[in-house]
């Protein structure tokens, strides 16, 4: 699915994960409006660049910020099944991967109960935490690249898989800092696609599926 992110507007669905193919298609869309395309945010698949690079020539790739958190968060869940707790508290999961500022009072008290079990699960939350806080506060690309590495560089010690994605994308995701650019908008439209496909009992014709949807979002 292709979506404009500042309209909310679908503008392409491909029934395909190959780079070619996907290329053949986005390449329909005319090169007047391709070249005026300045940021395409994405996930963490690898065969994007070649296709944002020779569809959308002047644009930039931007890592969306949900798809990296869920890799530190996939990580320190890991972490978490690990850790051999001797006194199991109800809920450690969702403890860890909230938000500190969202916890309340009781919240608070057995997340501390549950991180008092574990000296390297507590550094591994507090690394989500610091990487979680440079999205929220890095205010320039500079700044931003700038945390992240020094980010890299102390967590490293505790997240392997995490620290290795993250430097493999390491400038789509310093983008993000540019104009904040996030996948939020495309989420709104998916979720409108799945309730016309609810509303169609699902549709057994690609072809139908996809002209259905391209209706749903014509002015």
């Amino acid at each position: 699915m292709v979506g404009d992110i500042e309209a909310g507007e679908l503008v392409e669905v491909i029934d395909s994960h190959q780079q070619e193919e996907i290329i053949e298609v986005l390449m329909q869309q005319p090169l007047e409006a391709r070249e005026k395309v300045e940021e395409v945010s994405a996930d963490m698949w690898g065969g994007f660049p070649k296709v944002i690079g020779t569809v959308f020539p002047n644009a930039k790739i931007v890592i969306d910020r949900f798809h990296v958190m869920k890799a530190v968060n996939k990580e320190l869940n890991c972490i978490r099944r690990q850790t051999k707790f001797k006194v199991k508290i109800k809920g450690s999961r969702w403890l860890l991967l909230k938000n500190n500022e969202t916890l309340g009072e009781e919240e608070l008290v057995k997340l501390e109960q549950v991180l008092s079990q574990s000296q390297r699960l507590r550094k591994a939350y507090e690394y989500k935490e610091a990487f979680r806080e440079i999205y929220e506060t890095a205010k320039t690309r500079e700044e931003g690249a700038s945390r992240l590495k020094d980010w890299l560089n102390q967590a490293a010690s505790v997240y392997s898989d995490a620290t290795g994605t993250i430097r493999n994308h390491f400038d789509g995701i310093c983008n993000y800092f540019m104009n904040r650019t996030t996948n939020g908008a495309i989420e709104g439209i998916n979720n409108r696609l799945k309730l016309i496909k609810r509303q169609a009992y699902g549709f057994v014709n690609f072809d139908n599926m996809r002209d259905r949807f391209l209706a749903a979002f014509q002015r």
